[in-house]
């Protein structure tokens, strides 16, 4: 009796101590796959690639033409925003031509008013002025003004875009292509650091009375007052223009003209991968450029070497594209020139109003 009772006890015990054990082993499985659960969904979710776009960049003397500095130059890139500088220089045509006039009210097109993201909000039907596009472009970047700046000195935005490319060729911009004049992403809308820095010392030279917009810190359109994006304007010593651009194919860009004392460069960056690491590289090619930089103008201006013009700011004898007339052919005719549809203005002289403040 004594020993069954001995086996009863002992089997007792063995229960009572697996009653223990057992939830024990199942909170150590279950802990176990819950870490391989975690492990699992950790696994699941890859990291977010870098944003690592496509990179070039070079500085060029003003005053001589040196290339101070490149890298990857005449590699094809994607111009984004920066389009809207030639936009501007063929809208700066027909200013100094007389066909257009500050005051000059310009029609928004439904196609016009649809374009996105950034945009004055134009209204289809309307008009703006051509000094309120140009404000527009210059600080908000805005594609509903480029479109229609494009419609009423092209005809059509495609059709303006072949004068855009016609004239890039002509400033020896041989590696650039636009399809549109906002620089929203398009396949076939390419350029080149090189042929930028082109562009911005082009449209220095050729328009003295209008480049002064691209500094402009801030524009009140309809009571607001709009501000640029280009974060250089008015906190690095010497920039007066011009302009940034911004789409993910082409990365962060920008086209900076400086000048200090007798010093003058003008520096392209493509491809920065975000607005701070594009302002701190352009700072840097800047003070680099400008130490390195000719105070004597040893070379023609960029006009002259590209187009052998006479004298700054004058059309090449015997040009004339869709929506472009020689000065003598305005002054005979005393109509507009192409498709442009607008009163005769005389050619302004004169800076961008005072509204485009600094």
């Amino acid at each position: 009796m004594e020993r069954r009772k001995f086996g009863t006890l002992g089997a007792a015990s063995a229960r009572a101590r697996l009653a223990v054990v057992i939830p024990f082993i199942a909170l150590i499985v279950a802990a176990g796959e819950e870490a391989q659960a975690r492990g699992a969904r950790h696994q699941a979710v890859p990291a977010e690639p870098r944003y690592i776009p496509p990179y070039a960049d070079i500085v060029v003397d003003g005053n001589s033409g040196a290339v101070l500095h490149e890298s990857n130059p005449d590699e094809p890139r994607h111009p984004a925003s920066l389009t809207k500088i030639m936009t501007l220089y063929l809208l700066f045509e027909q200013l100094e031509l007389g066909a257009l006039k500050l005051d000059t009210a310009l029609p928004v097109s439904p196609r016009a008013a649809q374009q996105h993201p950034t945009k004055l909000g134009l209204k289809a039907d309307t008009t703006v002025t051509v000094e309120d596009a140009i404000g527009g472009i210059v600080t908000r970047s805005a594609n509903d003004a480029a479109v229609v700046v494009s419609e009423a000195v092209g005809g059509s935005e495609e059709a303006f875009a072949k004068l855009m490319t016609a004239k890039a060729h002509e400033l020896g911009m041989t590696s650039t292509t636009y399809v549109n004049a906002s620089g929203l992403p398009a396949d076939e809308q390419i350029t080149t650091a090189r042929d930028q820095a082109t562009l911005g010392r082009a449209i220095r030279a050729r328009f003295p009375n209008y480049f002064p917009v691209f500094s402009t810190l801030s524009y009140r359109y309809h009571g607001v007052d709009i501000h640029n994006h280009n974060g250089l304007l008015g906190r690095v010593d010497g920039v007066d223009g011009i302009k940034t651009g911004y789409t993910d194919a082409s990365g962060y860009n920008l086209i900076s003209s400086v000048h200090r004392d007798d010093k003058s460069i003008v520096a392209v960056v493509l491809g920065e991968t975000s607005n701070s690491a594009r302002e701190a590289r352009m700072r840097g090619l800047i003070e680099d450029g400008i130490r390195q930089a000719s105070s004597q103008r040893t070379g023609p201006t960029i006009l002259q070497a590209t187009r052998g013009e006479a004298t700054r700011g004058e059309a090449t004898r015997g040009e004339a594209t869709r929506g472009e007339a020689t000065r003598g052919q305005a002054a005979k005719t005393g109509e507009p020139a192409g498709p442009i549809g607008f009163a005769p203005a005389s050619a302004s002289s004169r800076p961008v109003r005072d509204n485009f403040g600094k």
